[in-house]
């Protein structure tokens, strides 16, 4: 079959199907996201253009589009990916952040980004950046460190071997991550005579990887001699299938659960056996439990400091045990590993515990110090004086929000109140992403638009600051132009709020983080109409005075989402009020410094070091 490379490209996509979680069979690549221009409208771009199978969707900024891409893959549980396709040069590196979303959360994406002549006759053209000492180098050579797989073509032939590999990545538990293709434009246009099997339809089903039986039986025996377990459940559980199997664990035998950051809304927030979030933005419930464990189950989860509370969040003699399909993260800090599937895991381990169970008083203290938390919670979110406090909102939205909804957020404080505040009412049919793996400010928007793509029912609402919003807007558009719905509440509190409150409690002075800190000839700065902003963009806009009005506005929100529509709610917030988890976290506070109050945060750091936990392996 004599076809272009970007026509083959094209081809195999349309090819490649997927299962569900559910058991439906579905595309594997449902779409895909382009901004062209230079290097990629006429190779790719005619392709994509000659076919009616693969929905192209038009962004407005690299970096926006691929990070909807990855919000589309999160919400899809992995199952499906995002393509993003750019122009050579800056478009290319605009997506290069996006990448490292994808790669931080072990999420699927491809990336397409258009390249230099591979045959260099009219070298240097528009957008090349020439590298004096590597004719070789393109740009697009960034990409490698944001990539599980980079691969540039540069004949068209290469794709036979190449995209087998590009599927295995982007399908496999352990190696899931972002692909990279460079696609050089003069090789996009070139043909080749394709074998017709390239083409035929595959469909991919993640592989299970079944636990050794040495290491299941080593695994078994721990559980088994623990006396106060307890079972982490991170990103893994969901993208697995593995809620069901956790629970039973944990309800025959009586272990408590906790969940990580990519494991919100796993379970039910009134789970006899369920103590809350664990970690630095999670629950003082959780991380009692942690403290007091002699053995924790880490399930699915890579153990990232917030989790753990930069090691501290453990006691130091607890015994760590790791299930997850990928070795890098099941041997982290010593952990006696077991590198499976983990509903596979799960379900084989409960088999071999017997009739082994914890002692009732340990069982108990899960609902017991949750309900300490929640008391917290609702102190917090009880209506006051004042500007409402991003507990408030979160509140409000958590208490109008029901079983399919879908509920996002990345950067700033808001990762703090959704991760340690937020109740699931149903699970896991509900769902939460919170991007805290790379933290990326803007992934509130652009994240959103692509899970209004993959969510077929309920509302997608995504929480963001003012710094967030300023930082990529763009995608609100995209989305409203598109007709995907969703909510974007946006919590104005004049700054970068949160890395405000680091600076100041560890002895620094405000400066350039809050508007009030920061350098202007003005002596009067503009503000942000963010009202008028959203509404230029086409969205449904309201904007609330107070916590009094901002239940109906929501309300009205959804209704916009539901009918496809992009909806903005604007409120006023306190720019200091959190909500504290009590954990501590290692930060680098300088050794020396001007400000007496930073030399005394370094001492106080200095000794919290002195309880981290180091390594946890024990023969």
């Amino acid at each position: 079959m004599r076809l272009t490379t970007a026509q083959a490209l094209v081809r195999w996509l349309l090819a490649q199907r997927t299962v569900l979680l559910d058991g439906t069979d579905a595309p594997l690549f449902p779409g895909v996201f382009a901004i062209f221009g230079h290097g990629n409208v006429l190779g790719l771009g005619t392709a994509l253009s000659e076919q009616d199978g693969l929905p192209v969707w038009r962004g407005h900024n690299e970096q926006g589009m691929a990070l909807a891409a990855v919000g589309f893959a999160k919400a899809t549980h992995r199952r499906q990916v995002g393509v993003a396709t750019s122009s050579i040069g800056p478009g290319a590196l605009n997506m290069v952040t996006a990448a490292g979303v994808a790669h931080a959360n072990r999420l699927p994406l491809l990336l397409l980004p258009g390249d230099t002549f591979v045959n260099r006759a009219p070298d240097p053209v528009l957008q090349q950046v020439e590298h004096f000492g590597d004719g070789t180098a393109t740009v697009n050579d960034a990409f490698r460190a944001v990539s599980r797989y980079f691969d540039r073509i540069v004949r068209p032939e290469q794709l036979i071997a190449t995209l087998p590999q590009v599927a295995r990545v982007l399908t496999d538990p352990a190696e899931c991550g972002p692909v990279t293709l460079a696609l050089p434009q003069d090789v996009q246009a070139e043909a080749f005579e394709f074998p017709v099997a390239l083409f035929e339809p595959v469909t991919h089903r993640p592989p299970r990887p079944r636990p050794d039986r040495h290491a299941l039986g080593r695994v078994a025996d721990a559980v088994a001699a623990s006396h106060r377990p307890l079972l982490v459940l991170g990103g893994g559980v969901r993208y697995s299938g593995a809620t069901h199997s956790a629970s039973a664990l944990a309800e025959r035998h009586g272990v408590p659960m906790v969940e990580t950051t990519a494991g919100r809304t796993l379970l039910r927030h009134d789970h006899p056996l369920y103590a809350g979030p664990l970690g630095i933005t999670g629950s003082a419930s959780a991380n009692t439990l942690a403290a007091e464990a002699d053995l924790v189950l880490a399930v699915g989860t890579r153990l990232q400091d917030f989790t753990t509370a930069s090691w501290s969040v453990f006691a130091p003699d607890v015994r760590l045990v790791s299930i997850n399909t990928a070795r890098f993260d099941a041997v982290k800090h010593g952990a006696l590993a077991l590198v499976a599937d983990a509903d596979e895991a799960l379900g084989d381990l409960a088999g071999l515990l017997d009739s082994w169970r914890v002692s009732a008083s340990w069982s108990d203290r899960a609902a017991a110090e949750r309900a300490r938390w929640d008391s917290y919670v609702d102190g917090l979110r009880a209506p006051g004086a004042g500007l409402p406090t991003y507990a408030q909102v979160v509140g409000v939205v958590n208490e109008e929000s029901g079983a399919g909804d879908y509920v996002m957020t990345a950067s700033g404080g808001l990762p703090g109140e959704l991760i340690g505040g937020w109740r699931a009412v149903a699970a896991p049919e509900s769902g939460m992403d919170v991007e805290y793996g790379f933290s990326c400010m803007g992934y509130e928007i652009a994240g959103a638009w692509g899970a209004a793509m993959a969510r077929a029912s309920g509302v997608v609402t995504t929480l963001l600051g003012d710094g967030s919003y300023l930082m990529l807007n763009s995608e609100l558009f995209s989305a409203a132009f598109a007709g995907h719905g969703f909510v974007a509440v946006v919590c104005d509190n004049d700054g970068y709020a949160v890395i405000d409150r680091l600076q100041r409690g560890n002895g620094a002075p405000g400066f350039n983080n809050m508007y009030a800190d920061a350098r202007s000839l003005q002596a009067q700065p503009p503000r942000v109409d963010f009202a008028s902003h959203a509404a230029s963009l086409g969205c449904a806009v309201l904007s609330v005075p107070d916590l009094t009005r901002l239940r109906a506005a929501y309300r009205q929100a959804r209704e916009h989402a539901r009918a496809g529509r992009v909806a903005v709610v604007v409120i006023r917030t306190h720019p200091s009020a959190w909500t504290d988890a009590g954990a501590w976290w290692e930060v680098g506070v300088p050794e020396y410094s001007a400000y007496p109050d930073v030399t005394d945060a370094r001492e106080a750091l200095d000794k919290a070091k002195s309880d981290q936990v180091r390594y946890l392996g024990r023969p």
